[in-house]
């Protein structure tokens, strides 16, 4: 059973649903979510087209929804705020009761409609359901995907050639993703390339093939004709660049800062560090340390300026898998300065006069990527 709504894609919430006769995964794609990244919601729209024409045999069901459709049909990131910073949880429950911020937003309409969408999917899904968020960027850039570091996520990645980002969305609040992940879902964001790049709906479209492939809603290769020359597609647009890489740094962006990228700079680009990178009217941004940098700001919304990341060797990728299986982090517990927060399971709450004296690369192995500071408290969270 399928159904590929033909109303103008800008115009629409669902760009298609797409289900099997028989029962298995649900993979849920969600494109636009900010509404000056078009290319997701035109690969979503080709993806869906190609599976209705082709009708091959599918286990479990395709979703297949617009993020932010306001922003989206006036070209811009977001209307009054960043939807993909909404879905902190207080937030989603106080929209659902009908409690609404006394400035509720365009953004906040939009995340209930859409919310709405993807409640009915979780709640029709024959077996595990997997989201993914496809994004572009203001910047020359590679495709790669990015994911909160757990090792469901990390199973759904390897499966794509492209490079792997681990601690991005560790930085951020409020992301979609992080919402589903706490509910205990697969999830994984795919950046496909510079906005309204014709190449970027190519990689975004490659994506897709490869993840109804990698869920198993595409079962047989035989049904699956575009898998192959998607991952040859993605392999070739990676080169040589490193296969997973982490996030070092973040560079806020706050409104009325004068934040001005130095022109020229792509993601993955070297740098070295003292470099001067950016100035705002405090004055010159340099670089914190060496690294290759990551989704550098040349549009006039957002709040992230730019990220430093380096190279996360893969022989650390089977480390890290060994010692979260052998529960490692409970270790942790024994720590001068580590306590577990009570509250929180996944959270450590570190004394900063002592955590000094701790490699945080340790950390980052058992997945505490999300790292927050509070006056003498360091406090790492993982999903």
């Amino acid at each position: 059973m399928s159904e590929v709504v033909n109303t103008p894609r800008e115009r629409r919430r669902v760009i298609g649903r797409i289900r099997g006769a028989d029962a298995g995964p649900t993979l849920l794609c969600i494109g636009a979510m900010h509404g000056n990244e078009p290319a997701g919601v035109e690969a979503l729209g080709r993806v869906c087209e190609q599976l209705d024409a082709d009708a091959p045999m599918l286990r479990g069901e395709f979703v297949a929804l617009t993020g932010n459709v306001s922003a989206l049909r006036r070209d811009a990131r977001f209307i009054h705020t960043d939807l993909n910073r909404h879905w902190i949880p207080a937030h989603v429950d106080a929209l659902r009761n009908g409690t609404p911020p006394a400035d509720r937003s365009v953004e906040d309409g939009e995340l209930l409609d859409l919310l709405s969408e993807i409640d009915d999917a979780i709640a029709t899904a024959r077996g595990d359901v997997y989201f993914i968020d496809l994004h572009t960027t203001s910047g020359d850039s590679p495709p790669f995907s990015t994911i909160g570091d757990n090792l469901r996520n990390r199973a759904l990645a390897l499966q794509c050639p492209a490079s792997i980002m681990f601690g991005l969305e560790e930085q951020l609040d409020g992301t979609l993703l992080e919402f589903l992940n706490r509910r205990g879902h697969v999830t994984m964001g795919f950046e496909g390339g510079r906005h309204n790049d014709p190449r970027s709906v190519d990689y975004a479209e490659a994506f897709i093939w490869i993840a109804l492939a990698a869920t198993g809603i595409l079962s047989d290769p035989v049904d699956a004709p575009h898998v192959a020359k998607s991952r040859t597609l993605l392999r070739e647009a990676r080169g040589r660049l490193p296969r997973v890489l982490e996030v070092r740094h973040r560079h806020p962006v706050r409104i009325g800062d004068g934040f001005q990228m130095r022109d020229g700079y792509s993601s993955f680009q070297r740098v070295a560090k003292g470099e001067h990178l950016a100035h705002d009217h405090d004055g010159l941004i340099h670089a914190p340390e060496s690294g290759r940098i990551l989704m550098p700001l040349y549009q006039p919304q957002g709040d992230d300026g730019f990220f430093v990341m380096r190279e996360f060797g893969t022989f650390w990728l089977g480390v890290s898998a060994l010692l979260r299986r052998m529960r490692a982090d409970l270790l942790f517990r024994l720590l001068p300065g580590v306590r577990h927060d009570p509250a929180n399971p996944m959270t450590l709450v570190i004394d900063r006069h002592i955590a000094r004296f701790y490699a945080l690369e340790v950390f980052h192995l058992l997945g505490y990527r999300k790292r927050r500071v509070y006056d003498d408290v360091l406090v790492m969270s993982r999903r």
